[in-house]
């Protein structure tokens, strides 16, 4: 096994019909997918990796693979994903390759019995392949490739975000706000209530919109209005679409607010929903300190005025 200190900088996971198959591409830009997804996507169970090593070698099968690519089969990869945590896998071209072998020996009536149902799953896996790779061609030929993403942006936005500006509903229960104030040692009276701070705004972009997809929070900020005096003369959920947007809105509030709930200040909870995002994109950065109390302390910057209100 080659053991590397290289850590993945992106991580995903491969769609091929009901085949999933996680990937990585390493710092020096190999790309690799998961030994075990490899495995599952053939058929073969959920082993570390030991049944892929048996495939290759297996007499039938092993005269039919190159030598060099044999080499790159049998040299799993170890990595780190994330935040340290090994992984194991084979360089991508690996999966294509042992398809191949598959096909072609199926093809010469050489395949033992027990790999029939790999063979199949690898005729689905190259035709899939084929697809993709032509689909990957036209994009580089056109050069839509530098385009797919904003594309993808426009979709998302279009689906997250109305034409039309709502009327004004309320969205955010008292529930969340009155779990905000206890977090940080606010008395929750309605005078406090009428005259929140500003940073309370944001906490709510920081905990809730910007969990939307990547993009939403941007164009709801450069869609919303404002007065002369700069105050927003609307609220950003008014600009969420009903079927989409506004759902996804009320499942992230539901889920802050049952970790307010489970938290006994502001700083325990954040370190428990930094410990729950870091899994997904790292360390998220923050604009606040704390005090010893774990209460909210210092606003270093805000986008958020303290008339604004959700």
């Amino acid at each position: 096994m080659e053991r590397i200190t290289l850590n993945s900088t992106f991580s995903g996971e491969l769609h091929i019909g009901d085949i999933t198959i996680p990937c990585y591409v390493l710092k020096d830009g190999r790309r690799v997918l998961s030994g075990r997804g490899m495995q599952s996507a053939l058929d073969l169970g959920q082993t570390r990796g030991q049944k892929i090593d048996r495939l290759v070698n297996n007499l039938s099968i092993k005269p039919l693979i190159n030598k060099d690519v044999a080499l790159g089969i049998l040299k799993p990869i170890e990595f780190r994903v994330g935040g340290g945590v090994k992984a194991f896998g084979y360089e991508a071209t690996s999966l294509v390759e042992i398809c191949d072998v598959l096909l072609q020996a199926k093809k010469d009536g050489i395949l033992p019995e027990r790999y029939i149902s790999a063979a199949n799953r690898a005729e689905i896996l190259i035709r899939s392949f084929a697809k993709i790779g032509i689909v990957a061609l036209i994009d580089e030929a056109t050069g839509y490739q530098y385009n797919r993403e904003k594309y993808e942006l426009q979709k998302i936005l279009k689906a997250y975000i109305s034409e039309e500006l709502l009327p004004w509903q309320k969205r955010f229960p008292d529930i969340f706000y009155k779990e905000l104030f206890r977090l940080n040692g606010w008395d929750f009276t309605p005078n406090n209530i009428k005259k929140r701070p500003g940073v309370i705004g944001t906490w709510t972009n920081k905990l809730i919109y910007e969990q939307l997809p990547n993009g939403v929070l941007e164009e709801l900020k450069s869609k919303t209005p404002t007065s002369a005096s700069g105050n927003k003369t609307v609220r950003y959920h008014q600009l969420l679409t009903l079927d989409v947007g506004e759902p996804n809105l009320n499942t992230q509030i539901g889920q802050i607010v049952t970790l307010f709930q489970l938290s006994d200040n502001m700083e325990h909870m954040w370190n428990q929903f930094n410990k729950l995002k870091s899994r997904q994109q790292g360390q998220l950065e923050l604009p606040f300190s704390f005090d010893e109390n774990g209460h909210t302390k210092e606003l270093k910057n805000t986008e958020c005025n303290p008339k604004d209100k959700d």
